[in-house]
């Protein structure tokens, strides 16, 4: 009996996207692209939230080094290589436009000398949207949304990029669940 209510609380768990992430991405009306990533943490909505909003939080999922400044007008920087301060040019800083407490960050993407000189150029309004909702008690789902695309080639290699690296980013969230 102990087995079989493990097996179904798990497949259970998997239906409703536990364990995965789902690109979900579309392109409106207005034909602007949309890189939607969706997943659902086994956690409570409180510890969801400090996996975005705090250095220890970022760094067990993001990058080796983070640093978060919670404010509108804060930043969130990072670097992948533990052995260069945040201060380096290799780090990612990500400016916070706003925030929803428990709920929303949105951040600006600035583009980086690692792409195309045409989409940096270009880069006005690229920006990620992370929503956070508590769907059970253990249960918050992530919803991850980049608009502010530019058009042409140069634009849909920096989309592809994102759209692989934003799904693998997003995994290794979900590894510390698995």
């Amino acid at each position: 009996m102990g087995k079989f209510f493990l097996l179904a609380a798990g497949l259970l768990l998997f239906n409703q996207g536990i364990g995965q992430v789902k690109n979900t991405s579309y392109t409106t009306p207005t034909g602007e692209k949309v890189l939607r990533l969706e997943s659902v943490l086994p956690v409570d909505i409180n510890t969801a939230w400090k996996l975005f909003t705090t250095d220890e939080g970022l760094k067990t999922w993001i990058a080796p080094l983070a640093h978060i400044e919670l404010a509108i007008g804060g930043s969130i920087v990072t670097n992948y290589d533990k052995n260069k301060p945040l201060s380096d040019p290799s780090s990612i800083k990500l400016k916070i436009i706003n925030y929803i407490d428990g709920e929303m960050l949105t951040l600006k993407v600035n583009l980086n000398d690692n792409f195309d000189q045409e989409a940096r150029a270009g880069d006005k309004n690229l920006q990620e949207v992370i929503l956070l909702k508590a769907i059970g008690p253990q249960q918050t789902q992530v919803v991850s949304l980049m608009m502010g695309w530019g058009k042409g080639p140069a634009w849909d290699k920096t989309y592809n990029f994102f759209a692989r690296g934003n799904e693998w980013t997003y995994n290794e969230l979900l590894k510390n669940y698995k």
